[in-house]
């Protein structure tokens, strides 16, 4: 099979293969790459259409780098005075020991804790960035080997759309639509007269694909929309979350006001008579209770535009223009995954469901709602899906938490936690297993976080680097990077799969996660539950006759897994029309209806008011943060956290395209910068009652004031008093208060900090 196309190579990086020097094409989920390797080293990453060069670029640094973890490892502490409770996670030094008493000692305590507390005892910690080749995805492996093993406590939800995965299926019936559906910009280009992005179209986001992307259309495709007529208005503090070269109109109201502006705009579409009435009774359950809302027939306050534009702290003839510019003409409404990660972020995304609609176009192309467009690369991309394999899980005899609440879980064994509408009894956990993720970058409330993992008996984690999590296990396993062992990777938004080469050899004693977990399953008997007597090849030739089923299925020619590997990148043809999110529900609703209890669109949810929480009273409401800037004292500001612009989460931050040189940058208006005696460059203190994190000063005149911007890819480094954190990790300052009972997802978006110059004490100095 040929390659995708033509691949193109960046420019910068030359044109063709090194002379004497070997490699072939691998994955990363910022971009496709041709890895090339001169006596055992990966020398140079060439990164493939258009794929972002820093970052691809950091693969030699990554595999080869000097925070490489070289053999096991087992905390001194642990190693000597047995397995317990330790706030000497983070703070000890380790011991170099052969594999099999590593193992030995895994197995043990694997052993141990099931024996004397049960499956439910054993936290299994993971998180989905860590692989984008699909057999080596350490959070499928360690929960498949978890389960083999007898059973675990699982994560269900995560930490980018918790909120929506917990709300979308009341609503639409499935969480489809923020997990991998969304109106193609292709139809978006073609049809749509204005795009409304709540929180934004960051372009740093597009690098980024979960699976990895071999394209990277979305600048273009935006770019085209605009240049055939369609206008943006993008809701948000930062100027940053408008495209470069789209004429947009930018509304900076205050962070958490999203809901009430798109509550204020429904109810507009009602009192105008905009709102499409055939659409709400052929197509949605429960329009009348929710206009009774908009109209304040039950709490007296109308939520016009004048409630709204006081809330956003924006002029009310902004938001009148804003109701304007979609009162006619396509519309397409989106939000970003930063709306929801908020308290009663849940509430954003069903408003925008209800704004849409009551404007009627839903389902037709170019209109109606999605959702990421702004948040990860490639969503929106026109892509036939279902190509890409997926490791097989085995069922848990355990138990699930909502991910985002795994610290109180183990704080507060034995205690009630309500989430989405049952009570779950919190497990005892006595150990934690992790492999792939950094929970001390991606979690709320560090200091509560480290409090949490000092009360496991035992800490296990797999992973290639010395991270801040390595740095808290009691058993470290060296893990290999994807560049050390074959796989498939790729995504359901992106048109290609791609055979991902081993470029090198493992390094130093490094072991794939799973030949780790074989390793431990064959201690504990239950090896054949976990790999089925299958290699590595094994399991991608298996993983590979998914893809052919579907082909023979869909009348597609799918290449044998013998072709794959020699082509390296296969395109998958495309489908037969643009993506338009909904849009067989649209055309027939009662041939084609939604999983919900009546088949519709749900504006009001008869399950959601039985569970009988103040905050959700079974349709979208506005409820005010506790801490944003409509309840602030003086000198505080509302804190966003983002992604960082080159690197992913916290990947990358050890290379030369990471912040690793100085605290990670904090953006502030000119004006609050200078009211605070602060100057670009200076290193500053933000701090709460939850802790405290350096920075460095960053003006920018594009950011509403009062608001700060931070990104979230520093690697945790308290001082050894635990009274600030060095690197400029806010997520020190983030609170733990959750969405909501429904959700119980990530509510990071919703923090008030402090900011002043600061003075490191003479002992800090030297």
């Amino acid at each position: 099979m040929p390659l995708a196309d033509a691949l193109i190579p960046d420019a910068a990086a030359g044109t063709g293969p090194t002379p004497n020097v070997t490699g072939g094409i691998s994955l990363g989920h910022w971009g496709a790459f041709r890895g090339e390797v001169r006596n055992g080293r990966l020398v140079r990453a060439v990164p493939l259409n258009g794929a972002d060069a820093d970052m691809v670029g950091a693969w030699p640094e990554l595999v080869h780098s000097n925070r490489r973890i070289d053999r096991p490892h087992i905390r001194r502490g642990w190693l000597e005075g047995g397995a317990g409770p330790s706030v000497a996670r983070g703070r000890d030094d380790y011991v170099p020991v052969e594999w099999d008493a590593a193992l030995d000692l895994a197995a043990g305590e694997i052993a141990r804790i099931h024996r004397d507390h049960g499956p439910a005892s054993i936290l299994g910690g993971s998180y989905g960035w860590s692989s984008a080749g699909r057999l080596h995805h350490a959070r499928s492996q360690v929960r498949r080997f978890l389960a083999a093993a007898g059973g675990f406590t699982d994560q269900v939800g995560n930490y980018s759309w918790g909120a929506a995965a917990a709300i979308l299926p009341h609503v639409l019936g499935s969480s489809a639509a923020v997990s991998h559906a969304a109106t193609s910009w292709d139809s978006i280009a073609a049809h749509t007269d204005r795009v409304v992005a709540f929180g934004g179209l960051n372009t740093k986001n597009w690098r980024v694909t979960s699976g990895g992307a071999v394209d990277h259309p979305l600048a273009g495709l935006v770019a085209r929309a605009q240049a055939r007529g369609c206008r943006f208005t993008v809701i948000s503090p930062l100027a940053q979350d408008v495209p470069p070269g789209i004429d947009a109109t930018l509304i900076q109201s205050r962070p958490g006001s999203d809901t009430a502006i798109m509550l204020a705009l429904a109810h507009e579409a009602w009192i105008t008579g905009r709102a499409d009435l055939a659409f709400l009774s052929s197509h949605t359950t429960g329009h009348e209770t929710f206009v009774a809302y908009l109209t304040g027939a039950g709490d007296g306050t109308p939520k016009t535009l004048d409630w709204a534009a006081c809330l956003a702290d924006v002029p009310v003839q902004t938001l009148r223009t804003l109701w304007d510019s979609i009162a006619t003409g396509r519309v397409m409404l989106t939000a970003s995954w930063s709306l929801q990660r908020a308290e009663h972020g849940e509430h954003s995304y069903w408003a925008l469901i209800a704004l849409a609609a009551m404007l009627g176009q839903i389902g037709l192309p170019g209109g109606g709602f999605s959702f990421g467009y702004g948040s990860m690369g490639s969503v929106g991309a026109n892509a036939r899906r279902g190509y890409v394999p997926t490791f097989p899980g085995l069922e848990n005899r355990g138990m699930a938490i909502p991910a985002a609440a795994f610290a109180e879980a183990i704080l507060h064994p034995g205690e009630s936690l309500s989430f989405d509408g049952q009570d779950i009894t919190l497990p005892d956990i006595r150990m934690i297993y992790w492999a792939g993720g950094n929970p001390f970058h991606h979690a709320q409330d560090l200091g509560k976080v480290e409090a949490a993992w000092a009360r496991a008996e035992t800490v296990i984690v797999n992973e290639p680097w010395w991270t801040p999590t390595a740095l808290r296990a009691d058993i470290v396993f060296p893990a290999t990077t994807s560049a050390e062992r074959a796989d498939i990777g790729g995504t359901s938004r992106d048109r290609h799969v791609v055979y991902m080469a081993p470029l090198v050899a493992p390094q130093g004693e490094a072991r794939n996660d799973r030949d780790i977990f074989a390793a431990l399953a064959g201690r504990l008997g239950c090896r054949a539950a976990f790999d089925e007597g299958l290699d590595e090849e094994g399991w991608l030739r298996h993983l590979w006759t998914q893809s052919e089923a579907r082909g023979h299925v869909e009348g597609i020619d799918v290449p044998s897994f013998e072709a794959l590997r020699e082509a390296g990148i296969w395109n998958v043809p495309p489908p037969d029309a643009d993506e338009v999110l909904l849009s067989a529900f649209r055309a027939d609703p009662v041939a084609q209806p939604l999983p919900t209890p009546t088949g519709r669109i749900m504006l009001h949810s008869d399950v959601i008011a039985g569970f009988s929480y103040p905050d959700h009273p079974g349709h979208p409401v506005f409820n005010a943060p506790v801490e944003w800037l409509g309840s602030v004292t003086e000198g505080e500001f509302h804190l966003v956290t983002n992604q960082p612009a080159k690197q992913l989460h916290s990947q990358l931050w050890q290379t030369t395209a990471g912040m690793s040189g100085a605290p990670a940058p904090v953006r502030i208006h000119p004006q609050d910068a200078r009211a605070h005696g602060l100057k670009a460059g200076q290193i500053a203190r933000l701090f709460n009652a939850r802790g405290a994190c350096l920075a460095t000063v960053l003006p920018d005149p594009g950011l509403r004031q009062g608001v700060l911007v931070m990104p979230t890819g520093a690697w945790f480094d308290p001082d050894p008093d635990r009274s600030i954190e060095r690197n400029g990790n806010p997520n020190v300052l983030t609170s733990d208060r959750r969405s909501s009972r429904l959700g119980q997802a990530s509510a990071a978006l919703s923090a008030l900090v402090r900011i002043e110059h600061y003075e490191p004490s003479p002992a800090a100095a030297d």
